[in-house]
């Protein structure tokens, strides 16, 4: 069987990031239907994920950490996602804030070089809380409801926050809200450990249940000087570039999906045939249809991966193909999933099989930023020059 692999490892370097990114997927595979039975997190994922220094990964060089360009991002999201998609996009959204970090420039020099070294060092995670029950995707706008009231040289904030993935393993928090002696966003980075701040299991979802994206509840939590770390609007609006970790995941889910099929095909022979159903064309069609996906979706996510490591100065207009990336990735994914469950047959709803996993999973893509509505609103836009 020939796998998916081998065409975008173009360095020694990604090449070497593949073998090690790899290494994990048996485990990852082994564990993944007791994570998504129990919903709980993947501890022990991340813990050989420690081990080999995954959580610096996009931490620049000179803080102890790996520095990993755009494309080698992504070439690891999806090979891990191939093991266990849940870890996958955990580690992304922790990988990927650093990377935002590292790329704005919009914390404190002193802030970031301290934060980053306890990240190499310690291997701590981090991941943003700003999605609420009641306001909404940031994506789409939405302006918290968690307020800081600042008294006395210190900072009050009260509120919740939702979708906060990797709750029970989050050492720290970078949390928004409305300050509301300006009406301005403010970030702040939270101890998941201080009081007030405290983890409400709410995470009950069909699909990515071992990302374990509970609530965060703050209350008359007190925050520092130094840990106001940065103001909504002050830093360029610069397009998200880490934000390809989302569709590199689920086209690890897609990838998973395809070899497990291929592998079904090859093996299984039902008593109407002389030989495994790889030689029935219905079957072979849908393989190659399958690859037909997922070579159209890789080769774009890869190539505008690699625009964005190569010339920082087009940054700032990729925002719509970073944004198609997402759209053409996800929904191709979700395509290829159901290709293989057409193979697989009534056999790949049985939970002793991985499919059914991979096509509940698969669908959260669909619901992860950004929708595919606000892309083809982005793409109008420019269609009609009014961008």
């Amino acid at each position: 069987m020939t796998t998916c692999n081998g065409i975008f490892l173009k360095t020694e370097q990604k090449e070497r990031l593949f073998e090690q990114a790899k290494q994990h997927i048996h485990s990852f595979q082994q564990r993944a239907d007791t994570y998504d039975e129990t919903g709980n997190f993947p501890f022990e994922n991340f813990e050989d994920l420690r081990k080999q220094q995954w959580l610096s990964f996009t931490v620049p060089k000179e803080y102890g950490g790996e520095g990993a360009t755009l494309s080698e991002f992504v070439l690891v999201q999806e090979t891990i996602a191939q093991g266990d998609a849940a870890t996958a996009l955990c580690l992304g959204w922790h990988n990927g804030t650093l990377m935002q970090l590292r790329d704005t420039r919009k914390w404190r020099q002193e802030t970031f070089a301290d934060f980053c070294h306890q990240v190499s060092y310690k291997q701590i995670l981090v991941n943003s809380a700003a999605t609420e029950p009641n306001s909404g995707s940031p994506a789409r706008g939405g302006k918290p409801q968690t307020t800081a009231t600042y008294n006395n040289g210190k900072w009050y904030i009260n509120g919740t926050k939702s979708f906060v993935s990797l709750a029970p393993a989050l050492d720290y928090a970078i949390v928004t809200a409305t300050i509301e002696e300006t009406g301005e966003v403010g970030e702040f980075l939270l101890s998941l450990d201080q009081e007030g701040v405290y983890r409400e299991e709410t995470w009950n979802p069909m699909s990515m249940r071992a990302t374990r994206s509970d609530h965060l509840i703050l209350e008359g939590v007190t925050a520092t000087d130094e840990a106001f770390v940065a103001k909504k609007g002050q830093q360029p609006n610069v397009p998200q570039g880490w934000l390809l970790h989302i569709p590199a995941c689920y086209l690890g889910i897609a990838i998973a999906a395809r070899n497990d099929a291929v592998q079904f095909a090859e093996t299984y022979q039902p008593a109407s045939l002389n030989t495994p159903i790889k030689d029935v064309e219905d079957v072979r069609r849908r393989i190659a249809e399958m690859d037909v996906e997922l070579m159209k979706a890789r080769h774009m996510m890869y190539h505008i991966a690699e625009r964005w490591d190569e010339d920082e100065q087009i940054r700032e207009q990729l925002a719509p193909e970073l944004a198609t990336v997402k759209t053409v990735a996800t929904n191709a994914a979700v395509d290829v999933v159901d290709r293989a469950m057409r193979i697989v047959g009534a056999q790949g709803l049985l939970k002793s099989q991985p499919f059914q996993r991979y096509y509940r999973d698969v669908r959260a893509g669909l619901h992860n930023p950004p929708g595919d509505d606000l892309t083809y609103r982005q793409l109008a836009k420019r269609a009609f020059g009014e961008v």
